[in-house]
């Protein structure tokens, strides 16, 4: 068995044609929590979606595996239901759809292995056990369990559905989880919330990716790594110090020191 949850090796990526993407190397130990930082237009998210599987994201090399597995020969799906999980920057509302109903088929999907949720086989004790992890959920995020009856999203403020893509990811518990901006419209109390909450789930089956320009969740998460991202790559790779550096000095420094302004 791998002892990398995640590993990206020299991987390359076009949107439309536009190289983005230029030999990310990257691996995630299992259990541990890292942080990618970078100035704006470095990357980040189109690596986000790229490992999720975005169709506007193209790989033109390099390899991804999750668990040993190769995650670029999977469909969108088919990695979730590895263990992928991507919290998006801009959650989307979806009416007409309860945030329970979705959770439960999506884990259902998840559990049974070969994605179908079975609704005719539901077990009323695994449904009442599944919703109380879920109201147990949002208490922890200071939402009302009112949520979970709410079209997903809808009418929620931009820091409520951040807080609402943590309570999804607590329902899945999925094996690697890549946080893309999930502190950005955070007030103070929020990102302490949430990041108590990120913290509470690490754990050697969990491993997660968190992209922030903001070190102030990162002192609540604590991360084992920081990476820094620009022009498409990794320039460098060390612990929570460089973080704090970064906010002290900026970006320009590193930039240079590694010729990637």
């Amino acid at each position: 068995m791998s002892p990398f949850a995640l590993e990206i090796k020299d991987l390359h990526a076009s949107i439309e044609g536009r190289p983005i993407l230029k030999g990310i190397d990257l691996a995630v130990p299992r259990g541990e929590v890292h942080v990618i930082m970078g100035p704006n237009g470095s990357g980040k998210s189109t690596l986000a979606y790229t490992l999720m599987g975005h169709p506007r994201c193209a790989v033109t090399g390099g390899e991804v595996l999750l668990d040993g597995e190769d995650l670029l020969a999977l469909k969108v799906h088919e990695r979730a239901r590895k263990g992928l999980f991507l919290a998006y920057q801009y959650p989307v509302e979806v009416p007409g759809v309860s945030m329970a109903h979705f959770l439960w088929n999506a884990y259902q999907s998840v559990q049974n292995g070969d994605g179908s949720p079975e609704p005719q086989k539901k077990d009323p004790k695994a449904v009442v056990a599944f919703r109380k992890r879920l109201n147990a959920s949002l208490d922890s995020l200071n939402l009302g369990q009112e949520f979970s009856m709410r079209h997903l999203n809808v009418g929620a403020s931009g820091g409520e559905k951040k807080r609402l893509e943590v309570a999804q990811m607590h329902a899945l518990a999925p094996k690697v989880a890549i946080m893309d901006e999930i502190d950005s419209g955070l007030d103070i109390d929020s990102t302490r919330v949430v990041a108590e909450n990120i913290a509470a789930m690490k754990a050697p089956g969990f491993s997660a990716l968190i992209i922030t320009h903001y070190p102030r969740i990162l002192e609540y998460i604590k991360p084992d790594r920081v990476h820094v991202m620009a022009a498409g790559r990794v320039l460098c790779s060390r612990g929570m110090e460089l973080a704090r550096e970064l906010e002290a000095r900026g970006y320009d420094w590193i930039l240079k020191e590694y010729n990637a302004s």
